[in-house]
């Protein structure tokens, strides 16, 4: 039997409306998978969560990836917050040339913002459109430390691990639900998430960098919940590597009292190439390095000098190490370090007007001005003077004296009290 004809016009309909979406979606397809000559690394920049009146810059290399050279005529952003430097036009990129650019997001009001960054050129895609998100807070409920990694120069086929600490500034709990990596050569690695900290809590996580080629890359740590990007950058760097070198090789502090400090400099210098240090690390507390912010690059051929602390807790020889771990040749570079701890002899010196028809006297010690008075020479004084050498540093002592005459008989104990405070 025949059906109707009101029947078969919907069903053709639909059979061609189908046909029709499949069509454009592998017209779609074929576009997107036509290879792009000028690119952006990352394609997209996520800043999170910034406060306001505050920025925020992450780092974007912009290559050309074709056989001929490509100049960039004209650039354009969309949106308000967002300002691109680093780019002077117009720019002529050789073939496989990549440069680096620094984006900033400085949102001024609350709430999120998207936005665009377009390069104009006579590229094969003549234009590249670089996406742009931020949103403006009044308050970070997340705060990381650093608020970005530098990797610094880091040579192609090694890597460079980093930590970055992430503390919930709230006083209630916040959930981190997945850490989100852009940039070529970034890894993080940390704990299984999703995690709950509760207020004030924080969590290590770390970073690395392993460049798959040289150049600068740009990157960023985004983690969902709070919503906080942790900017990174690097740089890869050739086979070529620098010698670190540490001077002199070994510190002597000599005496310093137990409680003091001594301070002496050091100077690390480059050779070579340029040299990253990325940690310093110090076999005992009682040395410490400071006024060095890690990591830190030195160029060839540059010095930078710092001060190393020798703080004994207790008397004697110490023996320690400071090494340097860098991407150096000679990766650690270690400093000798020796000291000895003392500990100062305090006494008190005391002295009075000779009294007529004694003996001797007797010299009474205590720890209060009211307190009770114990008598601290073993005999007799037949002199005006007394030196106490059985005294504490950091104690305030009271001293009182008497007269004994022939008779043995012994006068009142002088006052007031002589007062005395050990450092």
């Amino acid at each position: 039997m025949r059906l109707p004809q009101s029947i078969l016009a919907p069903f053709s309909t639909r059979v061609c409306s189908i046909i029709a979406v499949t069509f454009f979606a592998m017209v779609s397809l074929c576009a997107g998978a036509a290879a792009q000559q000028l690119t952006c690394m990352p394609s997209t920049l996520l800043f999170g969560s910034v406060v306001t009146g505050q920025s925020e810059t992450e780092v974007v290399s912009l290559s050309n990836g074709g056989p001929t050279s490509a100049t960039v005529s004209a650039v354009k952003t969309s949106g308000t917050g967002f300002n691109l430097s680093g780019l002077t036009l117009p720019l002529t990129l050789a073939a496989g040339q990549s440069v680096p650019l620094k984006v900033t997001f400085s949102p001024t009001s609350v709430g999120s913002t998207q936005a665009g960054i377009t390069f104009t050129s006579n590229a094969s895609n003549t234009s590249l459109q670089l996406g742009l998100g931020g949103t403006g807070v009044t308050r970070n409920s997340l705060r990381s430390s650093p608020v970005s990694v530098s990797f610094g120069q880091v040579t192609v086929g090694a890597k460079s691990t980093l930590p970055v600490l992430l503390t919930n500034t709230r006083s209630s709990k916040t959930k981190l639900y997945a850490f989100q990596m852009t940039g070529n050569g970034f890894l993080v690695s940390g704990p299984t998430l999703p995690i709950t900290l509760r207020g004030g809590q924080s969590v290590t996580v770390n970073l690395t960098f392993a460049p798959l080629s040289a150049g600068t890359s740009g990157g960023d740590l985004f983690v969902t919940g709070p919503n906080v990007n942790v900017p990174l950058s690097g740089v890869g760097a050739t086979a070529t590597t620098g010698q670190l070198t540490v001077a002199p090789a070994s510190l002597n502090f000599g005496d310093v009292n137990v409680g003091s400090t001594g301070t002496q400099a050091i100077t690390l210098s480059a050779s070579g190439a340029s040299v990253t240090v990325s940690s310093d690390a110090s076999s005992s507390s009682q040395f410490v390095l400071n006024g060095a912010t890690l990591p830190f690059t030195l160029p060839a051929g540059q010095s930078s000098s710092f001060n190393v602390a020798f703080k004994p807790t207790a008397s004697g020889t110490s023996s320690a190490s400071l090494s340097f771990t860098s991407n150096a040749s000679n990766s650690t570079a270690v400093e000798s370090l020796t000291g000895t701890g003392t500990t100062p002899q305090h006494s008190v010196s005391l002295s009075w007007n000779a009294s007529s028809n004694v003996a001797g006297y007797n010299i009474y010690r205590s720890t209060s001005p009211t307190g009770t008075y114990g008598k601290i020479n073993s005999a007799l004084d037949a002199n005006t003077a007394y030196t106490d050498s059985s005294v504490g540093a950091g104690q305030t002592y009271y001293y009182e004296a008497t007269a004994v005459n022939s008779m043995g008989q012994e006068s009142v104990r002088s006052t007031p009290p002589v007062a005395a405070t050990i450092p």
